[in-house]
């Protein structure tokens, strides 16, 4: 696979952002990011599987 266009704090950003907006949903968030929904969605999922806290969007 090859290497992500996106940093690792654009993408830890990214989640925190999502996570900060309650009731932001993964499609206006990452209209706000300039990226397409899933790939927020899924760095939201792999955070949470690397044991960070749950996200408090609703997605």
């Amino acid at each position: 696979m090859g290497a992500s266009k996106y940093s690792p704090e654009f993408r830890s950003d990214g989640v925190a952002l999502y996570r900060a907006t309650p009731g932001g949903g993964y499609s206006s968030m990452a209209k706000d990011l300039g990226i397409n929904h899933e790939m927020l969605r899924t760095w939201v999922r792999d955070a949470e599987r690397e044991g960070e806290p749950a996200a408090a969007g609703t997605g």
